[in-house]
């Protein structure tokens, strides 16, 4: 079963930086989880705290209505274009802590979800989820907070 990592993609993240309201600010500390590139925050990087709603992407491509699902929450991002991920597969700034793994169909709409404890393998709980033939997409979540990691897509067979 084959599946695809993917963050923020870039027309959106430019769109999400000019955006009324998008927090600029410094990551003193670092760690701060980036949407853009899949890693972490530097120590004294600037970051932005912008508001993205994970399911547009997937409506603009297959015209979905996930009606009440359609959420916005907060998420980082960097304040300039960083180039997006380097790795394709799972990114390792997201191994071993919980997750939540939320799960739709191809509707849009909410099929089922799993917490992932940190000692679980993040690709086998994925494979595991893909194996119901209806889920179509898969959201990476933050446990304490509920914000969105980055979306995981079904490979076409």
């Amino acid at each position: 079963m084959g599946f695809e990592i993917l963050a923020i993609p870039p027309k959106t993240l430019a769109t999400l930086r000019a955006q009324e309201g998008a927090e600029l600010l410094v990551d003193e500390e670092g760690g701060s989880p980036l949407r853009c590139c899949l890693g972490r925050a530097k120590a004294g990087e600037e970051i932005a705290l912008v508001s993205y709603a994970p399911l547009r992407e997937w409506v603009a491509e297959t015209g979905a209505d996930p009606g009440p699902y359609l959420e916005s929450g907060p998420v980082f991002i960097h304040a300039a274009d960083c180039g997006g991920p380097v790795d394709q597969g799972f990114p390792e700034a997201h191994r071993g802590a919980s997750r939540v793994y939320r799960a739709y169909r191809r509707n849009g709409r909410i099929l089922g979800g799993r917490l992932a404890q940190p000692g679980e393998v993040a690709e086998c709980v994925l494979g595991e989820m893909f194996g119901d033939p209806e889920i179509a997409f898969i959201h990476v979540r933050a446990v304490e907070f509920g914000c969105f990691h980055f979306e995981v897509r079904r490979l076409p067979r």
